[in-house]
């Protein structure tokens, strides 16, 4: 009877030690990956391949896994001085849009993907930006920002980082900059003004030359301008009293 006992708490003490052994070893042999994760597996420090999603298996000790996130992910590009090409010095920051599309490489070929993503935006930023000149920056938003993801995109498509989008959000001047740029568009409003005065000028004297020189070939159209401004006149309520006279009475005094 004793034998029995004894026999029995060796085997409760060895089935104690397996599962905690297996509490231990389960952890870091079994991994689940979602659909947007990726695992990078080494075993014995060298690259085995990138796994998932789903349940992943791993030899313990032996294999080390670096998960991988694949979604679209953000970081903003810290305020930036700058010097534009037309000397104005200028204040701008941006945000950038990227994704791991290898992870492998994400993983080998850059300690710090993120981060070496996030100084090349800055470096790229004030490069691009600074040989822009200030009316492109202001109005061509759409081309810079191109050309920003475009650069960017080609300096970390070894890293197996793909930049899908940049976009500059905000260029902060200085005040005199501001006031002298407010009296430039004021100074633009009023050369458009006067030219379209101008123009308007010039029109209406093309059409009194028509007028006139369809009058001089039929003068009596210009007794019936005459009682049409009489009749005009006429219709408004004042005491003024206008009375035609033909011009041709005053020819033989003209002449004389």
């Amino acid at each position: 009877m004793p034998d029995i006992i004894n026999s029995l708490m060796k085997i409760g003490s060895s089935l104690v030690v397996i599962v905690i052994i297996l509490a231990i070893l389960l952890p870091q042999t079994l991994r689940i990956l979602r659909e947007y994760e990726r695992g990078v597996i080494f075993r014995l420090g060298k690259l085995l391949s990138a796994k998932g999603p789903g349940l992943i298996f791993l030899f313990p000790i032996v294999d080390r896994m670096v998960k991988m996130d694949l979604r679209v992910v953000t970081i903003d590009v810290s305020k930036q001085e700058i010097m534009t090409r037309d000397n104005v010095p200028a204040t701008v920051d941006a945000v950038v849009y990227f994704r791991v599309v290898d992870p492998v490489a994400a993983v080998i070929k850059v300690e710090n993907f993120w981060k070496a993503t996030s100084l090349i935006a800055q470096t790229t930023l004030r490069s691009v930006l600074g040989q822009a000149p200030l009316d492109d920056l202001l109005s061509q938003r759409d081309v810079i920002n191109q050309k920003l993801q475009e650069i960017i995109d080609r300096q970390t498509e070894p890293w197996g980082v793909k930049v899908t989008a940049v976009e500059v959000k905000d260029v902060s001047l200085p005040d005199s900059m501001k006031r002298a740029m407010a009296k430039q568009a004021e100074a633009e409003r009023e050369r458009r003004a006067k030219v379209v005065n101008a123009e308007g000028e010039f029109q209406a004297a093309e059409k009194m030359v028509q007028a006139a020189a369809m009058i001089s070939k039929e003068p009596i159209a210009l007794q019936l301008r005459y009682l049409q401004t009489m009749r005009e006149m006429a219709s408004e309520h004042n005491t003024t009293t206008f009375l035609p006279l033909p011009i041709d009475l005053f020819s033989a005094f003209l002449k004389k």
